[in-house]
């Protein structure tokens, strides 16, 4: 294998960790906006509620977890 063809290895791979970090940051601020829209009502003071706590952590659970059943779905189709 030539340099050329394993900078190019390299640049794809890079291209690939840099995607995938895109779309995890996508998440994560998909996540915070409809998690939060949903769970906090007015101003939070310095610490979430007791409810707004479990909202937030089942509203987050359930995101991940359909993300990951969309995601496994496109897989299966490619």
């Amino acid at each position: 294998m030539d340099s050329s063809s394993l900078d190019s290895a390299e640049l794809q791979r890079f291209l690939e960790q840099e995607k995938e970090r895109a779309m995890v940051t996508e998440m994560v601020g998909k996540l915070t906006n409809v998690c939060w829209d949903k769970c906090i009502t007015g101003t939070p003071g310095s610490k979430f509620s007791s409810g707004e706590s479990t909202c937030l952590t089942n509203c987050a659970q359930r995101y991940m977890d359909m993300s990951l059943i969309i995601m496994k779905r496109f897989q299966s189709l490619q």
